[in-house]
C-alpha cells in the first residue's frame, strides 16, 4: 500500500503554522539540495514562515555544484513542500523543508528534486507510483583527528560483521538516531554492525519514492549531526578500507497502483518462480537495458568502483555487485528479488549517492521497460562469483563498469540519462564528473611512490 507522505497531517499552511509554532520553532530550513544531495539552505525566523512557504529565498545557483548557472542568471527561489516539512530531533527549534528550485517563476529544470518529479509525473500518467527502501549503510569513526578509527575501544575483529559487543559499545549515538528516526515516524525494523571496521546499517519502512529521496537527504545529515554529540562523525563515502566490504543504499522497489495502491509486483502465479508479476520482469528489464548508466548515477565516484570487486574482503568475496545480472534471492546478481517476491533490489547504488537522480534514473529505466514490454530473460540462481567469463559470456552476462570513468562513458552515451536530466543537467553533471576523474588520474598516490620511486 502507498505510505503516507506527511509527518504532519495539516489541511492548510495556516494548520501547519499553528503546529509549528505550538511545537517551539524558532526558524525554518527551505532546503534544496547540489549534485552530490547535500543539503543547502538559507535559514528564516517564523515570523517570515508565509513569506518563505511562497518562495522568498533567492539563492546564487552559480554559487553551488549542480545548480547550473551563470552568475549573470536570474536567482534561484526555494519552494518549500509542506508535506515534507520535519523538526529537526537533534535540534527542535528548525523545521526543514524538502524544497523544489523554481528561476523566472517557473520550475528549475535542473533542480535534483525537480528532475525526479518529472520521471514521478511521467509515471502517474500511467497510473504507476513507485514506493522504494533504502538500505542505508555508513561508518562512524572518531573525530579526534584520528584516521579511520571506531568508536568502539575494542581490538578490531578481522570479521566484525553482526558482532554484538561492537554494536552495544555504539548504543549511546545509535540509541540516540534509532529514536530520532522513529520519532519522525520512519519505523526502525532493525541496525547492526556490519562488516566493516566502524560500519552499521540501519533499515527502516519504504515510502513513495520522493518521499524516501527526502529521508535519505535528512538522513545522512542527521546521522552526522547526532553521532558528532557523541565525539564521532558518519561517513558515507563507500569504501574507506581497502580489505573490508564497503557501505551500500540498496534500492528496494516495487510499483503500485495509483487508484487502489496495490503492488503491483506480486505475482499470484510466476512461472520463474521468483515471485515477481509481468509487470515486475519489465521493469528488471529496463534496468538491465540501462545498468552501465545508472551506475554513474547511483555508485557516483572514483571510490564507489573500488567497492563493486568481487574479492578483496576479510570475507573472501565482498558481497558487492559486479555482473549485469538478475535473479532470485541471490547476493551474486546486480538486480535481485528477495524472498517473497514482490518487490526488485538493485544492490548497485551506495551511500555517496544524490537519491532523487538515481531514484529519477531507476524508475525512468523501469518505466521503459514496462511500456515496451521487455524481457529480462531468465534468471539467475548459480552463483555467478565463482563462474568463469566464459561460461557468462554463454549467458549473456556482461560485467558492470569497473571505473567511474567508464560509467560516465555509458552515461554520456545514453539517451535515456539526457531525456532524465534534461540537456542543462546531463552537460553540468557530465562534466563536474569527468573533471573529478581526471583529477583523480593526475593524482600522484602513496601507493605510486612505494613502488615506483626506488623500483628501477
Amino acid at each position: 500500500m502507498k505510505k503516507s507522505v506527511s509527518r504532519f497531517q495539516t489541511s492548510s499552511l495556516d494548520d501547519l503554522k499553528s503546529v509549528l509554532v505550538e511545537s517551539g520553532v524558532r526558524f525554518l530550513l527551505p532546503s534544496y539540495v547540489d549534485m552530490h544531495g547535500v543539503s543547502k539552505s538559507k535559514m528564516v525566523p517564523m515570523s517570515h514562515f508565509d513569506r518563505a512557504m511562497a518562495g522568498s529565498e533567492l539563492c546564487t545557483g552559480a554559487a553551488v555544484d549542480g545548480v547550473p548557472q551563470d552568475i549573470s542568471d536570474e536567482e534561484v527561489a526555494a519552494h518549500p513542500d509542506p508535506a515534507s516539512c520535519t523538526i529537526q530531533p537533534w535540534m527542535p527549534d528548525v523545521a526543514w523543508f524538502a524544497s523544489n528550485l523554481h528561476c523566472e517563476g517557473k520550475p528549475f529544470e535542473p533542480c535534483s528534486r525537480n528532475i525526479l518529479g518529472r520521471v514521478v509525473s511521467e509515471a502517474e500518467s500511467l497510473g504507476l507510483g513507485m514506493n522504494l527502501g533504502v538500505e542505508t549503510e555508513f561508518f562512524v569513526f572518531r573525530d579526534d583527528g584520528s584516521q579511520c578509527q571506531p568508536m568502539s575501544p575494542r581490538h578490531n575483529l578481522d570479521k566484525p560483521a553482526y558482532d554484538t559487543s561492537r554494536l552495544l559499545d555504539n548504543i549511546g549515538w545509535m540509541g540516540e538516531l534509532v529514536d530520532a528516526m522513529n520519532a519522525l515516524g520512519w519505523d526502525v525494523y532493525s541496525f547492526d554492525h556490519e562488516d566493516g571496521i566502524g560500519q552499521f546499517e540501519i533499515d527502516f519502512s519504504y515510502a513513495d519514492v520522493m518521499t524516501m529521496a527526502d529521508r535519505v537527504v535528512f538522513f545522512r545529515r542527521m546521522a552526522n549531526e547526532i553521532a558528532r554529540r557523541h565525539g564521532g562523525f558518519a561517513s558515507f563515502m563507500p569504501k574507506p578500507f581497502g580489505h573490508y566490504a564497503g557501505s551500500g543504499a540498496h534500492f528496494n522497489m516495487s510499483l503500485y497502483d495509483t487508484a487502489t495502491g496495490a503492488n503491483l509486483f506480486v505475482a499470484d502465479d510466476d512461472p520463474r518462480d521468483c515471485g515477481l508479476s509481468a509487470s515486475g520482469y519489465h521493469f528488471v528489464a529496463g534496468l538491465l537495458r540501462h545498468l552501465p548508466a545508472i551506475s554513474a548515477v547511483v555508485a557516483p565516484t572514483v571510490n564507489s568502483y573500488k567497492r563493486l570487486i568481487l574479492k578483496g574482503s576479510n570475507s573472501g568475496f565482498t558481497w558487492a555487485p559486479v555482473f549485469c545480472s538478475y535473479g532470485n534471492n541471490n547476493r551474486t546478481n546486480t538486480i535481485r528479488i528477495p524472498g517473497g517476491g514482490g518487490r526488485v533490489e538493485l544492490r548497485l547504488a551506495d551511500s555517496s549517492g544524490n537519491p532523487y537522480l538515481g531514484a529519477a534514473m531507476v524508475l525512468a529505466a523501469g518505466l521503459e521497460g514496462i511500456r515496451e514490454e521487455l524481457d529480462p530473460g531468465e534468471p539467475h540462481r548459480e552463483n555467478l562469483y565463482v563462474t568463469t567469463e566464459d561460461e557468462r559470456r554463454k549467458t549473456g552476462v556482461d560485467t558492470l563498469p569497473r571505473t567511474l570513468g567508464e560509467a560516465l562513458d555509458a552515461f554520456a552515451s545514453s539517451d535515456l540519462a539526457r531525456r532524465t536530466f534534461g540537456d542543462t543537467m546531463f552537460g553540468a553533471w557530465l562534466a563536474y564528473k569527468r573533471d573529478e576523474w581526471l583529477a583523480y588520474l593526475n593524482h600522484v598516490s602513496d601507493w605510486e611512490r612505494d613502488r615506483y620511486l626506488r623500483f628501477f
